[in-house]
């Protein structure tokens, strides 16, 4: 068993017995923590030897003596020799100077734990001294901090204006696909600590059962052909709820900027007075032909793609097998569609098309077929929206085509 303590070592004596790749991580955090590090060993790494020349540390090119341990705090003993390592340790014992073994976690008085920041939070982890383990934990814990999973919000000072989002603030945050693992680090933080959500109906769903207790979620989402909370109706939600010095979440599916109408609602904070901050989602018009494993470009089939909604400016697209196109928002009118390309140039009996629908949920379900029959196929197959249309050489690419 051992007893968790944080210790303060700035401006107090540490002494490193070594100099090499371990040492040479030791002293780095413990530098930069403030401590006055002294380092004896025969040969060091190049970074302590610069770290020595720029006045950061001492290092006494020799090896370990039993004055070294004069007047620190505590040692570390990082060397490549085992009986310099147990010369260290004994004498340290004896003098109750608590040391860290290098290579006998077992035979210190110390362990170095694993450490996870985010957000001023610093979380230290020991795993029964199997440091494996403990990096492992820490990095678990590491992700947890930096997506909001834990109560990490400063109170207060500068890092609260840094890390927080500032009240009577707007956070446009793009959500995804829908898969909550998709959301970024820093929109998943933001929607932790939220004071009111304002959610679309695509996007990840499953984000908004972890949020805080106190929180509220505003239900914004539309459906094709029916917007029960118009866009105008949304932006005065948006400006309302901030103005009552609330941090206001905007959660959107997607990207914010990608068809997302996010662009509009910045305006509109903006001009009434509202800052807002924006932060990128995965855009579906990528993510969801990978899900099903469609790249939108790939080398010697197509060089570039276009992004646009299934009914708009389709004569406007350049044609040809080398360039894709990614239809959002098209399944009602696919059909049209189909024949509008296949107007513009398009080969009818050779284009391949997927729709891809409900992307990176377990009710993921890919169409194909061409420009030809994809209306017919999407018909009798029962094919709904939310879904992506690609057309183009590149769904030859899918492992389901056949």
């Amino acid at each position: 068993m051992t007893y968790p303590l944080g210790l303060q070592l700035r401006g107090r004596e540490v002494l490193v017995v070594g100099g090499g790749p371990v040492a040479t991580r030791r002293i780095r955090a413990l530098v930069s923590d403030g401590a006055h590090v002294i380092v004896v060993a025969p040969s060091v790494s190049q970074e302590i030897r610069e770290q020595s020349h720029r006045g950061e540390l001492v290092w006494h090119e020799r090896g370990f003596q039993s004055s070294d341990l004069d007047q620190v705090w505590l040692v570390l003993a990082h060397t490549s020799e085992p009986f310099a390592q147990d010369e260290v340790a004994v004498e340290a014992e004896r003098r109750r100077i608590f040391c860290v073994k290098g290579g006998d976690p077992h035979a210190g008085t110390a362990w170095v734990p694993s450490v996870a920041k985010a957000h001023g939070v610093t979380v230290a982890v020991n795993a029964g001294r199997d440091p494996r383990r403990a990096k492992a934990v820490s990095s678990w814990v590491s992700a947890a901090l930096d997506a909001g999973e834990a109560p990490v919000r400063p109170r207060s000072g500068a890092a609260a204006l840094a890390a927080d989002q500032v009240p009577g603030t707007v956070a446009l945050v793009g959500g995804g696909p829908g898969d909550m693992d998709l959301l970024t680090v820093r929109g998943r933080f933001l929607v932790a600590m939220a004071d009111v959500v304002v959610a679309d109906r695509l996007g990840p769903r499953e984000v908004l059962t972890r949020i805080r207790e106190d929180a509220r979620v505003i239900e914004v989402g539309k459906k094709a052909g029916h917007h029960p909370v118009p866009q105008g109706d949304i932006n005065q939600i948006l400006v309302q709820e901030a103005r009552k010095g609330l941090r206001v979440v905007r959660l959107k599916g997607g990207d914010p900027f990608v068809l997302g109408r996010g662009g509009e609602e910045v305006e509109y904070c903006a001009a009434h007075g509202i800052e807002t901050e924006v932060v990128p989602g995965v855009t579906s018009a990528i993510s969801v032909p990978a899900a099903a494993g469609i790249p939108v470009t790939h080398r010697g089939v197509a060089t570039g793609f276009s992004v646009i909604t299934g009914h708009q400016h389709i004569a406007e697209v350049p044609g040809g097998a080398e360039h894709t196109l990614v239809l959002l928002m098209g399944v009602t009118r696919l059909s049209e569609t189909a024949s509008r390309l296949i107007d513009a140039g398009r080969r009818p009996s050779s284009t391949p098309v997927a729709v891809i629908e409900r992307g990176w949920t377990p009710e993921q379900r890919t169409t194909f077929g061409t420009l030809s029959t994809i209306g017919k196929v999407a018909r009798e197959r029962g094919v709904r929206a939310p879904a992506v249309i690609v057309v183009g050489d590149v769904v030859r690419l899918s492992p389901e085509f056949v």
